[in-house]
């Protein structure tokens, strides 16, 4: 007597539904889901459940050829006094760190002692000051304190954000094309801006 056994394969589908953020979620939430999406239509369909000025702005100045930052390209040096006792290196090595830290964890969170107290859907309206022709009066050592003072207070992973986007570098980290960007949001007017 012979007996097989037979394994049923189980499917599961998923739907952008499934996929509930919390209400005005960190920019990184939303470009964290669209990177976990295998097709292009579904990430059109979360960057169109997200919409928001703040994301659009991020992903203007990254994909919009005519934005160009005015900001020193590469690593963010760091100098803050209070911590340069404590902490020596740039503040891209300490976003970095963190944001390892928060990825080994499992977690989002940040401890106590390091919490974020803004976002980029609230400090966006500033970023006109460091692209070509937003604010050309600022000196050049004042442009880069007040890029180094939003990034010190934001959540780790939204201030890599930052980092990426005055590089053009979004897309090393987040799978998220042009062509996505351009499908899901066809009212922005590429081109033309500096």
């Amino acid at each position: 007597m012979t007996t097989t056994t037979t394994k049923k394969k189980t499917t599961t589908t998923r739907k952008t539904e499934d996929y509930n953020l919390p209400e005005n979620p960190f920019l990184f939430e939303v470009l964290e889901l669209v990177s976990k999406q295998r097709s292009s239509n579904k990430k059109v369909e979360i960057l169109k459940k997200y919409e928001d000025p703040s994301l659009k702005s991020i992903l203007i100045w990254n994909f919009d050829e005519s934005v160009i930052s005015v900001l020193p390209p590469g690593e963010v040096p760091y100098s803050s006094t209070n911590e340069q006792t404590s902490y020596s290196g740039t503040l891209s090595e300490k976003i970095n760190d963190a944001v390892f830290k928060m990825n080994e964890l499992g977690t989002n969170s940040l401890g106590a002692s390091d919490q974020g107290k803004s976002t980029i859907r609230e400090e966006y309206k500033m970023f006109y000051n460091f692209i070509k022709g937003g604010n050309d009066t600022l000196s050049s050592i004042r442009r880069e304190t007040m890029f180094i003072n939003i990034l010190e207070g934001l959540h780790p992973k939204e201030a890599e954000i930052l980092v990426l986007v005055k590089d053009k570098k979004l897309q090393d980290k987040y799978k998220i094309t042009f062509s996505n960007v351009k499908e899901a949001y066809p009212d922005i007017t590429w081109g033309g801006r500096s």
